[in-house]
């Protein structure tokens, strides 16, 4: 199953939270409760679980280069 980033970096508030996670400012566990009862809660999840906090930012970065952001 695919992340999906569309939902992650829908609007400004998310996307500092990704910006911040990718650039190494915030832990796993900040990430995670940041998305915490919110539409993206279930994909960070899973995204935290599926491949760990190290690969997970990479996969961050890899996604806001290819946005643009």
């Amino acid at each position: 199953m695919s992340t999906d980033w569309g939902t992650l970096l829908s609007c400004k508030k998310s996307l500092k939270t990704v910006t911040e996670f990718a650039h190494g400012e915030m832990s796993g566990r900040d990430f995670y409760s940041r998305f915490a009862n919110t539409e993206g809660g279930g994909i960070v999840r899973n995204l935290l679980r599926d491949h760990g906090v190290v690969y997970s930012k990479r996969l961050a970065r890899k996604a806001l280069s290819r946005r643009g952001a």
